[in-house]
């Protein structure tokens, strides 16, 4: 089976000699993070071509109650987050050098390199975070909670409520889908889906095998993301409507367990039954705007990272 956590497909499959392999990926700026067993490899297209490739020991896995249902959700959230924004920041230092900002030179004088840079992706982590909440939580909640004087049923709120932000979620990803270099990293996307399909078929990793494949895979993070909005609908429709403020406020409380939620129903949807593959469909449909078809460069990126943390591939 699969999983797919942000932008990172899970894949759990048997090949010849090698059992329960578990590898995953992400789109960066021109390039691929894949993670396998014991360690990421991220590979980046240079400006001259030349293909940069870089490697790095990963062993977190959840220990104690961060290994129960919901509480591993969060747990592989968080990390995925972690090192993800990691490998994004490591990506566009290739791109752009030389253009070092007057924040990320004070905070280089005050703190040192090393630390500056921990600083720097924790704030961009933050400020990433805020505007999330601002736009996809408490605007959604406070543009309904407009609508109280006129209605007074708190499910067809709540449902109302989940339309604005599944409009405001679509509007956002096509709006960027339009800005060419975040066309490029939804190549890269598909790339890394058709990457991981040819990984699950057996068949050797080559950039021919994996040409045929689709770019919509059944568990990626374009999925967990509309299991968490949909989630988030039925949970909160139970939440009140008495302060918006207030409502606002709780769903930021209890979004990392909706989050949870989405992970272990990710995980079920991760079973090979016919009827589970309609729950899979709106996910699917959702990937046909983050995902684009990529050319065979970007897909030697993708199976070169792939290689490398894949034992005996390399």
């Amino acid at each position: 089976m699969s999983r797919c956590v942000g932008s990172a497909t899970l894949v759990f499959v048997r090949r010849p000699a090698v059992a329960k392999i578990a590898v995953g990926g992400q789109a960066l700026i021109e390039g691929v993070l894949m993670r396998g067993p014991s360690g990421i490899a991220l590979c980046i297209r240079k400006e001259d071509g030349e293909l940069f490739c870089e490697e790095q020991v990963v062993n977190a896995s959840p220990t104690g109650i961060w290994k129960l249902p919901i509480l591993r959700g969060i747990f592989a959230l968080g990390q995925s987050m972690k090192i993800g924004l990691g490998a994004l920041n490591r990506s566009s230092e290739f791109f752009g050098a030389g253009e070092v900002s007057r924040w990320d030179a004070w905070l280089e004088k005050r703190f040192g390199e090393k630390l500056a840079t921990k600083i720097s992706m924790a704030l961009t982590l933050m400020t990433s975070v805020l505007l999330a909440v601002v736009f996809f939580i408490a605007l959604p909640t406070l543009l309904v909670g407009t609508l109280q004087r006129w209605i007074q049923v708190p499910i067809v709120l709540s449902l109302l409520e989940g339309l604005v932000k599944m409009g405001l979620f679509f509007a956002y990803v096509l709006s960027i889908r339009r800005i060419p270099e975040i066309h490029r990293v939804f190549q890269y996307h598909g790339a890394e889906h058709k990457a991981v399909y040819n990984f699950e078929s057996g068949k050797p990793l080559s950039v021919e095998n994996a040409r045929g494949f689709s770019t919509l895979h059944p568990r990626c993070g374009t999925s967990y993301v509309f299991f968490v909005l949909t989630l988030s609908i039925l949970f909160f429709s139970f939440v009140s409507w008495t302060s918006p403020l207030l409502r606002t406020a709780l769903k930021i409380v209890f979004l990392p367990v909706v989050a949870g939620l989405g992970f272990e129903l990710l995980r079920f949807t991760a079973k090979e039954k016919p009827w589970i593959r309609y729950l899979r469909a709106p996910g699917m449909m959702l990937q046909k705007i983050t995902t684009a078809e990529p050319d065979d460069q970007q897909l030697e990126v993708a199976i070169e990272a792939l290689k490398r943390v894949i034992p005996g591939e390399s």
